[in-house]
């Protein structure tokens, strides 16, 4: 059989695809978008070769991550100080390797699937595959997996609580496999030469909407559930401050007592609402907190003023034996300035707080503030807090499940996010950055609160509403009530048993098409 070859239509529908899947992300974030597209992708690689279908899914990866990620070169140029020409080639760089798993998705769908009717549980199964695979290893960047456009879907992503994320993925995938099949029907057109039929465009529409009506009975069914759980659990007051720090100077010495100050006066703002705690950003307070001792007894005075308990970012170290270890560290400490806790994160930003192969690239510098590579802490440790235990994410840690995960199952019974989003600007990221931490909650059936030095910062509740957000680049004082859980979800127990099975059936389909070509020559 031959194949076909790329020509211009064919470049352009998978330019389309590309840029449809980034603009069911925030900004702009039409999240309808989604669900068909994949479609012109599709019905450009329909017939190809699986390297003809490789180069194809590379471009529409390249234009997809090209403008999703855009704004690498706004934070490397202006807090890295790198030449646009440099942060140009570093985002080229980047996106092209988060393409090959779109790439590696094409050729594997159109290496195992035969025929038309397979597709229709072919592409969601790879497609969780390879995002599930983006997740894996040192460099893993799950950033705005498809599951993540629908964050704003409420009855839809109640399923998280059983298949993570990697569930609403999936179910994306099968409407885009869906439409694809239909429209092949209506147009005449075939699948590597084969025909589509009657019974399969309505089967494959038929099993996709059956699932949606599942899904969606079990996101209304579960939402009730949970409000149930909640009205019955303990709460606490939590007062999130987000001090509005401009990036450029929040590392400067002679703005350091200034930042302190500007964060105690919001924070005493809070006192009326009574707070059981208050949480600053990532390191809201830029000095090593206990080691600078005026501006840590600075800081104590402003908590003992406020009269309640405090959560708060700072940079920490560890010395002995002639080695130094930094962190990016969160402390917990009570109103007599009394550390209940700290935590340390664990899963470093690459370039940013370490340098991956810093052996071979010394030439290579860090983006943030701080001497030396921080070190990580421990995976799942929680800070406790009376009888409470409190699980913490520092930054971007919050888009990896497995971080939150591990800390419920440690008996967290409240996440915590504190970041400073002030690298991105006003672009897409803060938005971005705040989706995800959505599906966290939803997970784990656990409350979250996000502080942000200059935004989003919020209040999301178990079932994964946004109670409350900040706009960005605003001085803001929040309080507001949130339960505190004790139930584990099937999600907490298993983790991502569902994408896990998905890439182990990827698997065997290869190993079978291989066994049966070996066959076939003999």
């Amino acid at each position: 059989m031959q194949t076909q070859k790329i020509n211009k239509l064919k470049l352009c529908l998978a330019i389309l695809s590309g840029l449809l899947l980034t603009g069911s992300f925030p900004k702009p974030g039409i999240s309808l978008l989604v669900w068909f597209a994949l479609v012109p992708f599709l019905v450009a690689i329909r017939n190809l070769s699986p390297k003809r279908g490789f180069i194809l899914g590379f471009i529409a990866g390249l234009v997809h991550y090209l403008t999703l990620l855009y704004w690498f070169v706004y934070t490397m140029h202006t807090y890295g100080h790198l030449p646009m020409a440099l942060c140009v080639f570093i985002l080229i760089l980047a996106s092209a390797f988060l393409a090959l798993y779109l790439a590696a998705f094409s050729a594997t769908l159109l290496n195992l699937c035969a025929k038309p009717a397979i597709c229709i549980f072919a592409v969601p199964v790879l497609w969780v595959s390879f995002e599930y695979m983006r997740s894996l290893f040192f460099l893993a960047f799950p950033w705005e997996l498809i599951g993540y456009s629908q964050y704003n879907n409420l009855l839809l992503i109640q399923i998280s609580d059983i298949f993570g994320v990697y569930g609403v993925s999936f179910l994306i995938g099968l409407s885009n496999a869906a439409i694809f099949l239909a429209f092949l029907y209506l147009a005449g057109k075939d699948w590597k030469r084969k025909a589509v039929t009657k019974r399969v465009a309505v089967g494959s529409i038929s099993v996709f909407a059956l699932i949606v009506v599942l899904v969606l009975s079990y996101g209304k069914w579960r939402i009730d559930s949970i409000d149930r759980l909640v009205c019955s659990s303990p709460s606490i007051n939590v007062a999130v401050v987000q001090g509005n720090i401009d990036q450029a100077i929040k590392w400067n010495p002679e703005f350091q007592r200034s930042t302190v100050k500007k964060y105690i006066k919001l924070s005493l703002l809070s006192k009326a609402d009574n707070p059981d705690i208050v949480v600053w950003p990532e390191t809201a307070t830029p000095f090593y907190f206990l080691y600078n001792i005026g501006l840590s007894n600075m800081v104590k005075k402003g908590i003992n003023d406020t009269g309640t308990t405090f959560l708060f970012g700072s940079p920490s170290f560890i010395s002995g034996k002639g080695v130094v270890e930094y962190y990016n560290t969160a402390y917990l400490v009570s109103r007599d300035g009394k550390v209940y806790g700290k935590y340390d994160k664990v899963h470093l930003v690459p370039f940013g707080e370490y340098i991956p192969f810093n052996k071979w690239l010394p030439f290579v510098g860090k983006m943030v503030e701080g001497v030396g590579d921080f070190k990580s802490g421990i995976r799942g440790k929680t800070i406790q807090w009376g009888d409470y235990s409190l699980g913490l994410q520092i930054c971007y840690e919050i888009i990896f499940p497995d971080l939150s995960r591990a800390m419920v199952k440690n008996n967290a019974t409240l996440l915590v996010n504190i970041t400073n989003d002030a690298w991105f600007g006003t672009t897409s990221a803060p938005y971005q950055h705040f989706s995800m931490a959505i599906f966290r909650a939803v997970e784990n059936r656990r409350a979250l609160v996000r502080s942000a030095n200059t935004g989003i910062s919020g209040f999301i509740d178990p079932v994964g509403r946004i109670i409350k957000k900040t706009d960005l680049f605003k001085e803001a004082v929040i309080t507001r009530s949130v339960p505190l859980m004790g139930m584990t979800s099937f999600y907490t127990r298993f983790g991502d048993l569902f994408a896990i099975v998905c890439m182990f059936a990827t698997a065997i389909c290869f190993v079978l098409k291989y066994v049966y070509n070996i066959k076939l020559r003999d």
